[in-house]
């Protein structure tokens, strides 16, 4: 299925899903949109672009179904001479749910859109856990283009501030995660020069949670990504821009929720 067609389904699922909250006031539901303004696209440890990027996103959930649309624009792409050209778009379904008290899972399938190389979708699962440093692990199955598996283990805390002037709710949130690649191609060959079962990026993040009105959030971050064995250098290197493999980068995301 090509972007445009999976474009058209996903709107059509949009608006179903609008449609269903509209008519049923009982059934829980929720909408969302984000934009954020960073200084490079991180994705699992690779640094994809050379300088700033946008990222906006939407998302609609209704009963535990939600539909997320993604993008990536990024400001140094030079296509035809003209520079700034949207580079991805991803769709995403999923369904999530708690099966006894502290604990969510969640599965999904992602369609990832590419400019200049071929698309490809994964499936994945999650489990999450409503204690002490919040851990969580996701496994991400590419059943495209990479034809393996990535997972991704993580923590993190949020500490409450005191209130500062009109900005009430403000929280100071640090995460760590760690990820292991299982013979995916997408995530670039070891340093035998073929795809790789091993740890790939470790990543540590920190961010301010600044609330504004009732529906509104400003969360500046920063975030250092390095790899954690020498296939993921290797990876790193053949994939990432300027051949980073340790990456320091960081932004402020724009989020509303209804």
């Amino acid at each position: 299925m090509n972007a445009r067609r999976f474009s058209v389904l996903m709107l059509a699922i949009v608006m179903l899903l609008g449609f269903t909250m509209s008519a049923n006031a009982e059934v829980e539901k929720s909408a969302s949109a984000d934009v954020s303004f960073m200084s490079n696209y991180v994705w699992r440890g690779l640094k994809l672009s050379e300088d700033w990027v946008i990222q906006p996103s939407v998302t609609f959930s209704i009963a535990g179904f939600s539909a997320n649309l993604w993008a990536n624009w990024d400001s140094d792409y030079e296509v035809g001479g003209d520079r700034g050209e949207l580079t991805e778009t991803d769709y995403t379904l999923s369904y999530g749910f708690s099966p006894v008290e502290k604990v969510s899972l969640e599965g999904g399938y992602i369609y990832y859109g590419l400019e200049g190389i071929p698309d490809t979708q994964e499936l994945y699962v999650s489990a999450s856990a409503d204690v002490l440093l919040s851990p969580s692990v996701t496994l991400y199955w590419d059943i495209d283009e990479g034809n393996g598996g990535f997972m991704v283990l993580s923590v993190g805390h949020s500490f409450a501030l005191p209130d500062l002037g009109t900005v009430k709710g403000a929280s100071f949130d640090v995460g760590a995660s760690a990820s292991v690649d299982f013979d995916n191609k997408v995530m670039g060959p070891g340093k035998d020069g073929n795809e790789f079962t091993n740890f790939y990026n470790g990543e540590i993040s920190a961010s301010l949670g600044l609330p504004i009105g009732q529906f509104v959030t400003i969360s500046p971050m920063i975030a250092y990504s390095f790899p954690l064995s020498k296939d993921a250098k290797a990876a790193m290197e053949a994939i990432s821009f300027d051949m980073d493999k340790d990456i320091l980068y960081g932004g402020v995301n724009v989020s509303a929720s209804f």
